[in-house]
């Protein structure tokens, strides 16, 4: 089976049918990314019974037009809906389907279309829910790393330079580091007009306030390791159609292709069956109501039934060194490297468990709460948490950074969320924690001037204390075993 090419509203979009004779109920995915990279995920939508579609975004590859990134997926999905259902071998039903920056086009055509071009079921993953939530943290710190990496491959081009940023970083290593950021297109080498502008965006949960309002159904799916993961989970939670699923396992941005460290034979799903299955019950209105889905727990070959949470349990942690550090954002804390430097001036507040005297299953939000101080006007706080084996190898399980601006040299309370886990941490292991002033090239460097960071010219050193009495490591612990779930029975049904 062959694809055959149209242009609908002006967009190079691929239709893969059915041998069979129709009408079908129709799969579109809107990408960026090269429609043409999706043929033999058509052929396998078309095998199973459903007219597959996928198309080019305004402004790449094939589609001409000018691209600007999350502002005109609503419209030209909507005008492809209609399109589609106009055709002879569509029975009318659509399920809009896509991974990262298609799944924004999947919801924003379920969430922003007029209601006649909205689709039937939506099926998301690793979801890009907007500009903010993709530059920003919640509390503000901006993602430099993950940003300029797609930036440089996507941004206000036709088509895709996968590794621009990884080729100009062998060029030059620290360039990342010279100032300001908004000039990071000249050190590129080429024009990168939308960089400015993504800073822009601060608010948060557009599509999420919108998502309590719809009523068709979702199929979310997210990683562990994956950036997106608290978005992942929340927009299930914040989803309002009659049925919700749920797919967390311990996978990176690519899912079952990009397993963890802590991925188990249990957790290899084939996405492809599942996504097929469960668009069909979406369709005939086969769904059980409400909010279900499996979280597979890394460490472990369990999953266990989405919406499981730990008690919040306070770790014990003692200071090693760093009480009184300096967070020079000339030397910050480097986000790649997993080592700590043993000479010279402490660069973080280190502190350390002891070993866990049994196995401990972890899953839910954790947090770090601490009373500390900074020296300059404008200060973050970087929180890493790393698993430290019995055998001394050492694995980030999470990170979270929050931005204060409290008086200089005036203590101050406040937490550090670092997000979701789902893990089984093995006996014998330690817990390291770090608390430092930057997490970089993975996030902007605070600048300690109140200066926006990524207008900032000029970087002062910032010193801290860490009150280490008061510091309080909070993980989401299970306090029995958790019941097994099988993922496919807990999303089909």
């Amino acid at each position: 089976m062959t694809p055959f090419t149209v242009v609908v509203e002006g967009l190079a979009t691929d239709v893969q049918l059915p041998a069979e004779d129709g009408p079908f109920p129709a799969v579109l995915i809107r990408t960026p990314y090269d429609r043409r990279r999706h043929h033999a995920e058509l052929r396998g939508w078309a095998r199973r019974g459903f007219a597959a579609l996928v198309q080019d975004v305004r402004g790449r590859h094939a589609s001409p037009g000018e691209w600007h990134p999350y502002q005109d997926e609503a419209a030209d999905g909507a005008a492809t809906v209609r399109w589609i259902r106009q055709q002879p071998w569509s029975d009318g039903r659509i399920v809009a389907v896509g991974a990262s920056y298609a799944a924004h086009c999947a919801l924003v055509l379920a969430l922003d279309a007029p209601e006649d071009a909205r689709p039937d079921a939506v099926i998301a993953a690793v979801p890009a829910l907007g500009a903010a939530e993709t530059a920003r943290e919640p509390s503000g710190v901006e993602r430099l790393r993950a940003r300029a990496g797609w930036w440089a491959a996507h941004g206000d081009r036709h088509d895709s330079d996968e590794d621009a940023l990884e080729k100009a970083l062998a060029a030059d290593p620290g360039l990342l580091a010279h100032l300001p950021l908004s000039e990071l297109p000249v050190r590129l080498g080429r024009s990168l007009p939308s960089w400015p502008g993504l800073w822009r965006h601060r608010e948060h949960g557009r599509l999420r306030s919108r998502a309590e309002c719809v009523s068709v159904p979702l199929l979310v799916v997210g990683g562990h390791h994956d950036h997106f993961t608290e978005d992942t989970v929340t927009l299930w939670r914040s989803w309002g159609g009659l049925s919700a699923r749920l797919l967390v396992g311990p996978w990176g941005h690519g899912l079952v292709a990009t397993p963890g460290p802590d991925a188990r034979p249990a957790h290899r799903v084939n996405l492809g069956e599942l996504y097929a299955g469960w668009a069909r019950l979406a369709l005939t209105g086969g769904l059980a109501p409400g909010r279900r889905g499996a979280v597979g727990l890394g460490g472990s070959s369990v999953w266990v039934p989405a919406g499981t949470e730990g008690e919040p349990h306070t770790q014990t942690v003692r200071l090693l060194h760093g009480a009184s550090f300096t967070a020079d954002p000339e030397r910050p804390m480097s986000s790649e490297e997993l080592s700590v430097p043993t000479d010279g001036a402490p660069d973080r507040c280190l502190l350390v468990t002891p070993p866990l005297p049994r196995p401990l299953d972890v899953i839910g939000d954790a947090e770090v709460r601490v009373r500390a101080t900074a020296h300059t006007p404008s200060a973050d706080w970087a929180a890493r948490l790393v698993a430290i084996s019995p055998e001394g190898t050492a694995e980030r399980l999470a990170v979270g950074i929050v931005r204060r601006q409290d008086p200089p040299g005036q203590a101050a309370e406040f937490t550090v969320g670092l997000g979701r886990l789902a893990r089984r941490l093995p006996a014998g292991t330690r817990l390291r924690l770090e608390i430092a002033g930057h997490h970089f090239p993975a996030h902007a460097r605070n600048p300690h001037t109140g200066d926006d960071p990524i207008a900032a010219t000029r970087l002062l050193a910032s010193r801290r204390q860490v009150d280490p009495g008061t510091v309080a490591l909070r993980l989401p612990v299970l306090r029995t075993r958790p019941a097994p779930t099988d993922p496919l029975q807990e999303i089909l049904r």
